[in-house]
């Protein structure tokens, strides 16, 4: 199992620490978090972890906004994103994949199956 760093990106501080805690403990990754998205682009020019965790629905700024400036940035263009979020309408999931996403990972998610499926995302070993 290879080790990975990850940065997660929620304004809701129990989704952090459950994400943090489920992939420490299922995959043994390294776990960043930031409550939104200037502080996560922030710690994502800082650290260039190996993927991102981003919710969608934020105050000030939004997912799509955030992936929009990490876009922008050389550090961060190619880091692959992962949109968390409970807007999984089919409309929805067209509008993000168009944005450059590499995937969806639906709210609620299973704490014990989340590394797996970011996994299947990122198609990671």
């Amino acid at each position: 199992m290879s080790h990975k760093q990850l940065l997660v990106i929620d304004d809701e501080s129990d989704i952090r620490e459950v994400v943090k805690l489920s992939l420490q403990l299922t995959e043994d990754w390294t776990v960043m978090t930031a409550n939104g998205g200037a502080a996560g682009m922030a710690l994502a020019l800082s650290t260039e972890p190996d993927a991102i965790l981003l919710d969608v629905m934020m105050p000030d700024m939004d997912g799509p906004s955030t992936l929009r400036v990490l876009q922008r940035q050389g550090a961060t263009r190619s880091i692959p994103v992962i949109f968390l979020t409970a807007k999984v309408q089919a409309a929805d999931r067209q509008k993000f994949m168009q944005l450059g996403v590499w995937g969806i990972i639906p709210k609620p998610f299973d704490p014990l199956t989340l590394g797996q499926q970011i996994k299947d995302v990122l198609s990671w070993p």
